[in-house]
């Protein structure tokens, strides 16, 4: 399979496992180690090995560039090329370089946005996964709060006129437990 169908198949995958992703009134680095956490439960979930903060490609800028910037998760796989992940509330410059330093190297880029919206996409190989989240003031000292409720129409009902074969059944009127 060529790297761009498979990062755009893993993406998907990504965005469809943190649809699920649920929290109320939580500030800035709390959401973001949520959504962390919860990329990693995806990547251990598909057999591959996990590393948290993992060194990446790229360089710390001056002075610290003998330094190597690091990774929010990177992921090694059996069946094809590392799957790397960053995980931002902001569009953060540096991290679209970082991930296609990343992508260059031959890994599978992918960025995790967050936030209200008006996510600007990424240049390729980077593929963005969105997490929309809702916000609001936080008490006194706290900051914002985000909430991510999952609240979802609900589903569609049957109206009874499907072919399945319905019974009558009596309901008794006594216990059969207890004698009469």
């Amino acid at each position: 399979m060529d790297v761009t169908a498979e990062g755009e198949r893993l993406a998907d995958d990504l965005g469809r496992w943190l649809n699920d992703l649920t929290f109320v009134d939580l500030d800035t680095d709390e959401v973001t180690a949520r959504v962390i956490d919860s990329v990693v439960r995806w990547a251990e979930a598909q057999g591959w090995r996990v590393y948290r903060r993992a060194p990446s490609v790229l360089p710390l800028p001056p002075p610290l560039e003998q330094r190597l910037s690091v990774l929010d998760v990177a992921c090694a796989r059996p069946d094809g090329p590392p799957v790397v992940v960053e995980v931002d509330h902001t569009d953060r410059a540096r991290t679209v370089h970082k991930l296609r330093a990343e992508g260059d190297a031959g890994r599978i880029p992918i960025w995790v946005r967050w936030g209200v919206g008006r996510f600007t996409a990424p240049p390729p190989p980077v593929r963005m996964v969105t997490c929309e989240v809702t916000r609001r003031a936080g008490p006194t000292g706290r900051g914002r709060l985000h909430s991510r409720t999952g609240e979802r129409p609900a589903p569609a009902h049957s109206t009874g006129g499907g072919t399945a074969d319905t019974q009558a059944l009596p309901i008794p009127l006594t216990d059969p437990e207890r004698p009469a």
